[in-house]
């Protein structure tokens, strides 16, 4: 591979979830022309639903996405792409679903959905996570009888010195502090408390500050700014996509340059396209993906890569660099029960 050549990695569904892929997917990515290739399985490993890798080392991380009793996996990124298993670790709670780790490598944080907690674990010098120093076990309810009977964490990541937890079933963007010492974690008072029914799920901070929230169950964008208590405020919200049947929005990209905010619909299978110009979000375009139950996306310079759980396959769509509107490029790549992306650079390995 030469130096300039691009790794993505794939997580999905294995069999215990009723997904056909077989563990770690992984696809090499030309740089110029956007094209993916896929390369093979990198490793073997239960439902590896959500991907992230080490700030500063070749270290892979993901979820284990288990019913009962969840799990981290550890690998160590070879050259060429090739996965070498480090270590496993239970989480402490049930269908874990996304992961990410602190900005100084040294602690990773996992959010179990089905129990509505989130684990702590340490990270030693070769980047191999280590028992839990912590399980914050989240509480509250919602209004939807189905999906927000108790708490369910759905994210947790690092923002200026604390940590957010998108918890879908309690309506709130939870805030806590983590003792670098001993990797504990204290709640503070909540960052966003959501309209009843919004189903917080994933979460971004554009290059403005600004707090921005897809609401899965109310099918919304909404976005939060600093409130003189030093929490945030609801400063504005805009329905995700125009089309019948239900929609269940799953992730959420800023463009580089923060003009343009995409969001993936499952249900109507469509990624939409705001303008952000820091006060207001303003929809210009709704675009198939071609594929069903786009699951995750990822925004590699102009192109939007999306994966389309339910029908295997990744959808590339190439942007416009002055619209902003994504549009297909190609045919859609087969991959069995795509549910994220990571991409990987070779010129990162050490």
């Amino acid at each position: 591979m030469g130096s300039h050549a691009e790794f993505v990695f794939v997580g999905g569904y294995t069999g215990d979830k009723g997904g056909e892929a077989e563990g770690i997917g992984l696809l090499r990515r030309d740089p110029a022309s956007g094209v993916l290739t896929r390369l093979g399985v990198a490793a073997r490993t239960p439902s590896p639903s959500f991907l992230a890798q080490h700030p500063t080392l070749p270290i892979l991380y993901a979820v284990n996405e288990l019913d009962t009793d969840g799990t981290i996996s550890a690998f160590t990124v070879a050259a060429d792409g090739t996965l070498a298993p480090l270590s496993i670790q239970p989480t402490g709670g049930s269908d874990p679903a996304h992961l990410s780790i602190t900005a100084d490598g040294r602690h990773l944080l996992v959010a179990n959905y089905t129990s509505g907690s989130v684990a702590v674990h340490p990270l030693d010098a070769e980047g191999a996570p280590g028992e839990r120093t912590d399980l914050l076990d989240l509480e509250g309810t919602g209004p939807d009888p189905e999906r927000q009977r108790g708490p369910h964490a759905h994210m947790v990541v690092e923002d200026r010195g604390s940590i957010l937890i998108a918890d879908l079933g309690a309506d709130r963007v939870w805030r806590a502090r983590l003792d670098p010492v001993s990797g504990r974690l204290t709640m503070l008072a909540p960052a966003v408390t959501a309209k009843p029914g919004t189903g917080p799920r994933h979460l971004r901070i554009a290059p403005d500050g600004t707090l921005l929230l897809v609401g899965e169950l109310a099918a919304n964008l909404t976005w939060y700014r600093p409130a003189a208590d030093g929490s945030l405020e609801l400063a504005g919200e805009v329905p995700v996509s125009d089309q019948d049947g239900p929609t269940y929005p799953s992730e959420i990209a800023c463009g580089r340059d923060g003009r343009f905010v995409y969001v993936a619909n499952r249900g109507p299978n469509t990624v939409t396209t705001f303008t952000w110009d820091g006060d207001d979000a303003v929809k210009v375009a709704e675009t198939p993906t071609g594929g069903e139950w786009p699951r995750h996306m990822i925004l590699l310079g102009d192109h939007l890569y999306v994966t389309n759980q339910l029908s295997h396959s990744v959808t590339t769509l190439r942007i416009d660099p002055e619209t902003g509107i994504p549009a297909a490029q190609g045919d859609l790549m087969a991959e069995a029960s795509p549910t994220c992306l990571l991409r990987w650079t070779s010129t990162s390995i050490r």
